[in-house]
């Protein structure tokens, strides 16, 4: 079982994504909101992945990112954000994120990003 993160702060985002994620048998979700959230989450409980939003209230996502990779440097983080990659991409790569996808990507796509992340590769949007 693969504990994924998923921490963006509309919860609309978060159920859409779990939603998403509860037909795979192999996936369980833990949600948060906010970079507080993610790293109480993550100290409850072990994750195998964080998902990740750029835009949140208080530390931003790439501000987050870095700390994660900074404490956490064995936990992969895919980026999942409205901005497209050619703003924020390459910054993320270099702040320690494992992948960076587009929310207008197809819904598939995330569930084949995070696989190839878990087994240790990069993604990024086609």
């Amino acid at each position: 079982m693969k504990r994924i993160l998923i921490a963006d702060d509309h919860s609309l985002i978060r159920a859409g994504l779990k939603q998403l994620m509860s037909a795979e048998s192999d996936i369980e979700v833990i949600e948060a909101g906010n970079s507080t959230e993610v790293f109480l989450s993550i100290r409850n409980k072990p994750v195998d992945i964080v998902v990740l939003d750029i835009s949140m209230p208080g530390e931003n996502g790439l501000d987050t990112l870095k700390e994660l990779n900074r404490k956490y440097p064995e936990i992969p983080v895919l980026i999942l954000s409205v901005y497209p990659e050619d703003q924020y991409a390459l910054r993320a790569f270099k702040l320690g994120a494992s992948g960076y996808l587009t929310k207008d990507s197809a819904p598939d796509e995330l569930l084949i990003a995070i696989r190839k992340i878990l087994k240790g590769g990069k993604y990024a949007s086609a």
